[in-house]
């Protein structure tokens, strides 16, 4: 018989109607590994924060229809993956961190559904303490709650995966050639690898994100084209603190003094949602509009491209063949020494 495998997806989760934008504000900014500071100042700092980001994402999520697609979208990967692993009874389930289907509704989901393995699959290509960390405590502490019991196997990262690398650069290449058609030959054209940012504190203490999306750049130039103009760059800061830069919008400043044109790749997105498709499409757009950047197009992220589906379909095959565990796209530990909140050894 073919075994019945249960594929957990993870993925940050967003509103589904106006009124859940404060309450998933709330669960966002109340997460520990989202808001690092002690624990008797974080509800009073949370709410702080959250009500700070209350109004303006109101205005982005009313761009959107008034919620987010990200569920939507992620139930159509998940879709699509399940009919990738016809050699599997296997069954995708999504989990949400900061909003519903939360990690216990679909723990016990999984539970009854019986399955004779778990695999967790993060829909955060490159890991980081904030995002599939979190996830994955979150996970283990659900599976718990609900009586969750079954072999589980966890992939923590595939930052320079070969397949899920080469999805990302054939949807570079065929939004470069079509930009370079709608621009003057003598117009530069820069490619801006735009991953949500990251409060430099976590990176300093040993968080590897920022390591894994330079990797993966790396190996996205390396398949399509290395004597490129780019730039790794970083969006979406909602905290006080100093955050990895440079900073996506400093990079459109510098296109517009530069007088080239900017081709922008949500490099640490593979689902759209609010920072794709009002941040980077509408906010960035308009914001380049008036520093007068030449031209300004977007690669589109790979919601349920062929490509990128085939390479989440071959990364489960293959963390089954390992056991249960965690496990990077490679087996073992990926990233360097100094990486220490990587969680391979």
């Amino acid at each position: 018989m073919r075994p019945r495998v249960a594929v957990v997806l993870f993925n940050l989760g967003g509103p589904d109607r106006p009124e859940a934008i404060r309450p998933f504000l709330a669960n966002l900014f109340k997460d520990p590994a989202i808001l690092r500071v002690p624990l008797f100042v974080r509800p009073f700092l949370a709410r702080r924060i959250a009500a700070a980001r209350f109004e303006p994402a109101q205005v982005s999520y009313a761009a959107l229809g008034g919620s987010s697609p990200l569920l939507e979208l992620t139930r159509a990967q998940a879709s699509a993956l399940d009919a990738q692993l016809a050699e599997f009874d296997a069954k995708c389930f999504i989990a949400m961190r900061y909003w519903h289907p939360f990690s216990d509704e679909t723990a016990k989901a999984v539970r009854d559904w019986g399955p004779d393995g778990v695999l967790l699959l993060p829909l955060y290509p490159q890991y980081s303490t904030a995002t599939t960390g979190s996830s994955l405590t979150a996970w283990r502490e659900a599976a718990a709650r609900v009586g969750l019991v079954a072999d589980t196997t966890a992939i923590c990262c595939y930052p320079t995966d070969a397949a899920y690398v080469a999805a990302i650069a054939a949807l570079l290449r065929a939004e470069w050639q079509a930009a370079r058609r709608q621009l003057a030959p003598a117009t530069g054209l820069r490619v801006l690898f735009s991953a949500h940012g990251l409060p430099e504190s976590i990176v300093q203490a040993g968080d590897p994100y920022q390591w894994q999306i330079e990797q993966t750049v790396a190996n996205v130039l390396a398949d399509w084209d290395p004597g490129t103009d780019w730039v790794v760059c970083y969006q979406s800061r909602a905290t006080p603190q100093r955050w990895i830069g440079p900073s996506t919008e400093a990079e459109l400043e510098r296109a517009a003094h530069d007088g080239v044109a900017v081709l922008v790749v949500p490099i640490a997105f593979v689902s759209d949602h609010s920072e794709t498709l009002v941040e980077l499409d509408i906010d960035y757009r308009a914001l380049a509009d008036r520093l007068g950047v030449p031209g300004y197009f977007r690669v589109p992220v790979p919601n349920a491209d062929a490509m990128f589906i085939a390479a989440l379909a071959d990364l489960v095959r293959r963390a089954r063949t390992r056991g249960p565990g965690l496990c990077s796209h490679a087996g073992g530990r990926i990233c360097p020494a100094d990486r220490t909140l990587c969680p391979l050894l």
